[in-house]
């Protein structure tokens, strides 16, 4: 089995992680300092620091294994530690090996708690990864700053890392970091941080290693119009509005440009436009920089380094930076103020963490072992689980009837433990196997791996249908896993790998009520199942964490009805043969059939935002929506919005009646379509959602969508967003439910300006 890239990668580093320790403010040598100071400003504070280095201190606190400076009293720090969906392995963080801070809290992976569309979950388990990150650095085994989250848009379903991400859509994915960043910094913009998150990777990147092309080497070609309607939306709203405390730039190449080189996107976009200001920090992903020699950007280190440094990355993740700054300094490439100014960025954040404050004055300083693990902590684990789950297809035999005892749990996920988990992944308190759950659940399992996961051995295969044939019911658990999605490896198909459909075939044969667990974040094309009426139901479990196993059975059983909705699209197989992975255009060409829900013209197996329920809903809207906007009164009214695109467009009321027999959740989804604006025209585009809680039977729950002016806007060839006149349908739910129609009237207004790339 494959090592993830980031634990190779943190294996190297640790000889050189030190302890963490905090500077000593009474008696060392930074006391009596400004930088001692509370009462002062965090620029002011971290600038007297700087201006304490000597020119190889500077340097060689660059790296993001930075030593300090010992003359100063200040300890060393590592600037990577990881906790995508709970503290995770990392250079920066260590668990012990039995007893306190042996484990933390294991949530699901991204795509699965991003089908919840339950935003306040999302702030809630960031708020309890936050918590446990910092009592894991209270006892000096994790750092401040965590590498998390990753927020590129899941664009091609081949992408090895797409697990990591909240989705394909722009819009989800924005409202997913705006939430999660909250949750991890402890507000939007405080002035204590609880820690600091960094939004990764900036930007274009969604290709690891795909028919020879290399994330290291890789020239992302994109238009400016894809770049602001796409690519960035979800670094904005981390950026611009959640006001997150780092960005990493990313190992591709944008128009020519490595990423961690590229002026426009550090400086112009990221700073200027989104105001990102010198109290945050841009870190390289994990040596990029020395890979600017890949993209053939530059011909020795040291000019890697002054390009890097000029463009505005801060920190060097890797050795680029304290090998060859010297050199670049001395050849006259990059000015030792500059070096100056990103590590006074750097410790500017460790001041606002409260870096060189008293502990007794901070309650982040108070957290320890009994915050991690908490009850708390292992029921929200579980219930985003439940959440996330999707049900993809159904009969009615779910959920299982009371009668069913004897069950027979098929497939290479039956008994998964730390596969549920993904990747980037903690070490978890406990890990509850879909087999262990089951048994609690009460049947009488009998456990058949049948087939691995890509395996063409049929050896099992007799094995798990003589179970079948046995039980009262069978439970396909299979699909893919880090052995066939992972960093530094992309998929080039995207069927069911190996010969699961033909064990699952022989098991449909049987006769007995089937169930298929779809395990694994990137989709596979389920469309032989969906198709097959011997498959009786089709469950997607995603990366389902330390209580995935309870969750997936609290669903079959019916404990739980399923509300989650796909975030993204299943495309049919073949679709790997359509478009390369290495065209990044989203509309559809004569090359390319159209990437997301928004642009792709084929047929989906399952489109985005599928969800079924145990129980059945009736939609309408509550009061009659307008028929009619004017843009000019729009635009006039929301100038009084810190952001144009921010500004309210309306509200629309929809009334949620449960007219089954189970309580439910229910996610309602609002879309747009049009045909104002720019061709080509999008199937439909996702403007606002919203989870209803608990909708007992008979009983009518009212989802309040938002829609903001920016949602409404479609964005011209040069990237700036407009409010164009014509005709608008409101579409609710997948399929669509409830519709409404209505005018945009007056003349075209511009409401956000994209910034001019004149590189």
């Amino acid at each position: 089995m494959r090592v993830p890239l980031f634990l190779v990668s943190a294996l190297a580093y640790a000889a050189r992680v030190h302890a963490y320790a905090f500077p000593d403010c009474v008696a060392g040598p930074l006391a009596n300092t400004i930088v001692c100071d509370p009462s002062a400003a965090p620029a002011a504070r971290a600038s007297a620091l700087i201006a304490m280095f000597t020119p190889s201190e500077l340097i060689s606190n660059t790296d993001n294994a930075s030593p300090g400076v010992a003359r100063l009293g200040l300890p060393a720090y590592m600037w990577w530690s990881e906790a995508l969906h709970g503290v995770a392995l990392s250079p920066g963080v260590t668990f012990a090996s039995s007893g306190n801070f042996s484990s933390a809290t294991s949530f699901p992976g991204p795509l699965l708690m991003s089908a919840a569309f339950d935003d306040a979950m999302i702030e809630a388990v960031a708020a309890v990864i936050s918590t446990e990150a910092r009592a894991f650095n209270n006892a000096n085994r994790a750092g401040l700053d965590f590498f998390t989250p990753n927020i590129n848009p899941f664009r091609d379903p081949r992408w090895g890392r797409g697990q990591e991400t909240p989705g394909e859509d722009p819009f989800r994915v924005a409202q997913y970091v705006f939430n999660l960043v909250q949750g991890l910094q402890g507000g939007i913009d405080p002035p204590l941080f609880k820690v600091v998150a960094d939004c990764k990777h900036f930007a274009g990147y969604d290709l690891e290693n795909w028919e020879g092309n290399l994330r290291f080497s890789f020239n992302a070609i994109i238009s400016q119009q894809d770049l602001a309607e796409f690519y960035t939306p979800p670094f904005q709203s981390c950026v611009r509005d959640a006001r997150v405390g780092s960005v990493m730039c990313s190992y591709n190449a944008v128009n020519g440009i490595p990423s961690c080189a590229d002026t426009f996107l550090l400086q112009t976009l990221l700073r200027d436009t989104w105001g990102f200001d010198d109290e945050r920090w841009v870190t390289s992903d994990c040596d990029a920089i020395s890979n600017f020699i890949d993209h053939k950007f530059v011909t020795d280190l040291p000019h890697a380094a002054a390009a890097a440094m000029n463009a505005g990355t801060d920190v060097d993740c890797g050795t680029t930076y304290g090998n060859n700054l010297a050199a670049a300094v001395n050849m006259s490439l990059v000015n030792v103020s500059t070096i100056a100014r990103a590590l006074t960025r750097q410790y500017t954040s460790l001041t606002r963490l409260g870096y060189f404050d008293p502990a007794a004055s901070q309650p982040f300083r108070q957290l320890s072992w009994a915050n991690v693990g908490t009850p708390a902590a292992q029921t929200m684990a579980y219930q985003i689980a439940t959440e996330g789950i999707v049900l993809l297809k159904n009969d009615g035999t779910l959920p299982l009837s009371k009668a069913i005892k004897n069950l027979a749990l098929i497939g290479p996920w039956a008994s998964a433990t730390t596969a549920m988990q993904g990747n980037y992944q903690g070490i978890a308190p406990f890990l509850i196997s879909p087999f262990a759950a089951a048994q609690t659940a009460g049947f009488n399992v009998t456990l058949v791996a049948g087939t691995g996961i890509n395996s063409a051995s049929t050896s099992g295969f007799a094995a798990a249908v003589a179970a079948a044939q046995a039980a009262d019911a069978v439970v396909y658990a299979g699909g893919i896993d880090n052995s066939i999605e992972a960093e530094a490896n992309d998929r080039t198909a995207i069927a069911w790998p190996g010969n699961q459909l033909d064990l699952i075939a022989q098991l449909a044969a049987v006769g007995k009520p089937l169930v298929v667990l779809q395990f694994g974040g990137g989709q596979v094309d389920d469309a032989p199942l969906k198709n097959n009426s011997k498959v009786n139901a089709i469950v997607w479990g995603g990366y389902p964490g330390q209580s995935g196993g309870t969750a997936v059975f609290d669903i079959l059983t019916g404990k739980v009805s399923p509300a989650g909705r796909l975030p993204l699209t299943q495309y049919p197989a073949d679709y790997v043969n359509q478009v390369p992975m290495t065209d990044m255009s989203l509309r559809p060409s004569s090359t390319n059939p159209g990437r997301t829900y928004k642009w792709f013209t084929g047929t989906p197996t399952f489109e985005f935002g599928t969800g079924l329920s145990f129980t059945q809903f009736g939609l309408s809207f509550s009061g009659a929506p307008k028929a009619s906007y004017n843009i000019q009164t729009l635009v006039a009214a929301g100038r009084s919005s810190t952001h144009l695109d921010l500004a309210p467009f309306d509200t629309f009321s929809v009334a949620v009646h449960n007219t089954g027999k189970a309580t439910s959740d229910f996610v309602t989804l609002l879309f747009v379509q049009t045909t104002a604006g720019p061709a080509p025209f999008p199937n439909k585009e996702l403007i606002s959602y919203e989870r209803t809680k608990a909708v007992r039977a008979g009983q009518t729950a009212t989802a309040r969508l938002a829609v903001t002016l920016g949602s409404i806007a479609r964005t011209d060839e040069n990237g700036n967003a407009w409010l164009y006149p014509g005709h608008y349908t409101l579409l609710v739910d997948v399929p669509t439910a409830i519709s409404h129609s209505f005018q945009l009237t007056g003349t075209q207004a511009q409401i956000s300006s994209w910034p001019s790339n004149s590189s």
